[in-house]
C-alpha cells in the first residue's frame, strides 16, 4: 500500500512534529499557567456533558 520511504518520511515527521511541539509548549508553559488557570473545569464539564449524552442515548433506545 505505502512505499518503504513514504513509511519512512511519515515516521521521521511524527517524531520531529512531536518533539517540536513538546519545545513550544515548554517554552510557553509559564503563559499557559497564568493565562489558562482553570480550565480543566471546562474539560471535565464537556466530558461529564458528553458522558451524558451517551447515558442518554443509550436508555432511550433500550427503552422505546
Amino acid at each position: 500500500m505505502f512505499s518503504r520511504g513514504q513509511l519512512v518520511f511519515a515516521g521521521l515527521f511524527i517524531v520531529v512534529f512531536v518533539a517540536v511541539m513538546v519545545y513550544v509548549y515548554r517554552k510557553d508553559l509559564a503563559l499557559h499557567k497564568k493565562y489558562y488557570k482553570g480550565s480543566y473545569w471546562i474539560l471535565i464539564c464537556f466530558l461529564i456533558f458528553i458522558g451524558l449524552l451517551f447515558v442518554l442515548k443509550s436508555f432511550l433506545k433500550a427503552n422505546p
